[in-house]
């Protein structure tokens, strides 16, 4: 059996500066939180009717993250959702539709019409998340 070594050189992923003043508040208003290990944790999930979704949560560092870091803070990417969400920013969005955190995808094609989901060009996916 061979393998063959992959290497992927990433854009990386930042902040609005409305997107990163919204996740310094949250992360102050949680006492405990390691500044040095927590982060916004950025992912894809299969669903939705467009094939994907993001997933957004405050997290801390795990094993075989890619870690970028904006505005003094950290975003964390796990390896397979990297491919999907390169590229991105993460903004804060306070609308008449409600108010929460946006991504802002260059690789995206199409997306659904409330905007929970997505769907990348079929070259461009990878497997299955």
């Amino acid at each position: 059996m061979s393998t063959t070594q992959v290497t992927y050189h990433a854009k990386g992923v930042h902040f609005t500066e409305t997107g990163a003043k919204k996740v310094r508040e949250f992360l102050a208003s949680q006492g405990d939180a390691d500044l040095s290990l927590a982060g916004l944790r950025v992912g894809v999930r299969g669903g939705g009717c467009s094939g994907f979704q993001y997933h957004l949560a405050f997290d801390n560092q795990r094993d075989g993250d890619a870690i970028f870091e904006d505005h003094g803070l950290r975003i964390l990417v796990d390896n397979q959702s990297l491919p999907y969400v390169d590229g991105s920013s993460i903004d804060y969005v306070d609308s008449l539709q409600g108010a929460g955190f946006q991504v802002n995808n260059p690789n995206v094609v199409a997306a659904c019409g409330c905007g929970s989901s997505f769907r990348v060009a079929e070259d461009e996916q990878v497997s299955a998340v």
